[in-house]
């Protein structure tokens, strides 16, 4: 096992996630980025508008919500954050922290401005190219866009094989975290902790999408404001200390500690290494997994659903995670050093801002983040699985997915971090390929969006396929022309 451990770890740490992924990612996202001239700033006000906003607005609303053939935006939107918001905003950003100093925050940002864009081009292929099924439900993902817009079926495969490994590996991540908490915080023995979550998540993903995104859409928000709340109250204790926070992080994100003839130090590569990496364990823009969840959207508009994905990294690691690493690093608990794991430094923290009050509440909150995340992934591992051996053989996926849901309860906790960022690097590539294949398809989808916005006369582009049509549900209101 030791052994095992140092092969993934050089594959990760010098092949995955070395300096050829940190240059695909960044530049992908550049690249898209500055082709459609930094539109997750120029059209962040209008993002935040059409998806928040008119969930917002639409609370107690008597308005019927037209999602036949598939779940509503906000369901698609929440069984997303689900699989975002999770031990990544928590766990990840304080063991990021720990192998990688607190330079490892300011990377997580940076994949977060380019991922901002990342994910609404996902979201936006996801739904231009997806196929509704004889049930009804709409299916879609990088699998699709690879296949359709790109022609390269063996490509599409070789997604769906890397996004079904990349489900295990995140499900062994959550479920392990939930263990190792219940664990230090009520001595609940591991094992039972694995079984208890397996049976709860097996008479979940019985139901499918809709049931997932039904749950998700109730415990989600909730969360994510109680999480936010709490953060506030507790760095507000230590307001005095957020400047040197701040100092800390942008000091040792450009950290040149000499090491041999390296063109960049030490110091700068391993912050990049896990910034970047937990950076997109959190927001999985570049992915490609959140996608085949938005993909599920009743919604027609691809554009409509893709600045869910703008606002989606924005919330999940702009604010949340950024909100956890102040956390950690205006607490005395980290400069003390007297912590085995990112959970645990995290559980300390939470208790040294309010108490064994503090730690019940952390002990509650992480184990729902996770149990979330493992709902999201689960879905995403069984759509690829239908991908390539299709639906009638779908239950195979769940009872593998169930069992080793209790194996990662048990399972250490480096391995299991350590597999899911060698299943995650490797679902990467495929997607990013795609991504940078398909960025004028992007363009042009998006741009014509916003014409009609402007009531310009151009013909509709919402789908690749001739069948779809262009929402008609949704009133064109004089105030989206002027944001648009």
């Amino acid at each position: 096992m030791e052994t095992l451990e140092k092969i993934i770890n050089f594959i990760n740490d010098n092949i995955l996630w070395g300096v050829p992924m940190v240059v695909l990612i960044l530049g992908v996202g550049i690249y898209l980025t500055v082709r459609n001239k930094f539109m997750q700033i120029t059209k962040f006000p209008y993002a935040v508008k059409m998806t928040i906003g008119e969930t917002l607005k639409g609370i107690g609303s008597k308005k019927k919500d037209k999602s036949a053939g598939g779940v509503s935006q906000f369901e698609a939107f929440s069984t997303a954050i689900a699989g975002t918001v999770g031990t990544g905003n928590i766990v990840g950003v304080a063991t990021a922290i720990i192998a990688g100093g607190a330079g490892a925050v300011f990377w997580m940002w940076i994949s977060a401005f380019v991922g901002m864009f990342t994910n609404f081009a996902e979201n936006v292929l996801g739904l231009y190219y997806r196929k509704k099924g004889k049930d009804g439900e709409y299916r879609g993902g990088p699998m699709y866009y690879i296949s359709e817009g790109l022609g390269w079926k063996w490509l599409a495969i070789l997604f769906s094989i890397f996004c079904m490994l990349a489900s295990f590996g995140m499900n062994m991540v959550q479920v392990n975290t939930i263990a190792d908490t219940l664990d230090s915080g009520f001595s609940i023995p591991k094992w039972v902790s694995g079984i208890a979550v397996a049976v709860l998540i097996a008479l979940i993903i019985i139901g499918g999408i809709k049931r997932i995104g039904k749950f998700a859409s109730y415990i989600v928000p909730f969360m994510c404001l109680a999480f936010i709340v709490m953060a506030l109250i507790a760095i507000g204790i230590n307001i005095k200390a957020v400047p040197q926070a701040f100092a800390v992080i942008f000091k040792n994100a450009f950290d040149f500690k000499a090491v041999g003839s390296g063109v960049l130090g030490y110091g700068i590569m391993r912050a990049m290494r896990f910034g970047l990496s937990r950076g997109i364990f959190s927001n999985e823009a570049g992915l490609g997994s959140s996608v085949i969840a938005h993909s599920a959207s009743s919604v027609k508009e691809p554009v409509r659903q893709g600045l869910w994905g703008i606002f989606g990294v924005f919330l999940d690691t702009m604010i949340i995670c950024t909100l956890t690493a102040l956390l950690i690093l205006t607490s005395d608990v980290y400069e003390l050093g007297n912590f085995s794991s990112g959970a645990v430094l995290s559980q300390l923290v939470f208790r040294g801002a309010f108490g064994g009050v503090g730690g019940v509440i952390f002990c509650i909150m992480l184990p729902m983040f996770a149990f979330t995340t493992i709902l999201s992934w689960a879905y995403y591992g069984e759509k690829s699985f239908e991908y390539i051996f299709g639906g009638k053989y779908s239950i195979a996926y769940k009872v593998l997915y169930v069992l080793l849901v209790v194996a990662g309860a048990v399972a250490g906790v480096s391995l299991v971090w350590d597999l899911a960022d060698l299943f995650n690097g490797l679902m990467a590539i495929p997607n990013l390929i795609a991504l940078a294949a398909l960025g004028g398809v992007v363009t042009k989808v998006t741009r014509n969006y916003f014409a009609r916005k402007n009531s310009e006369a151009v013909e509709p582009m919402v789908s690749a396929y001739s069948e779809e049509k262009p929402d008609d549900d949704i009133p064109e209101r004089e105030e989206e022309r002027k944001d648009s």
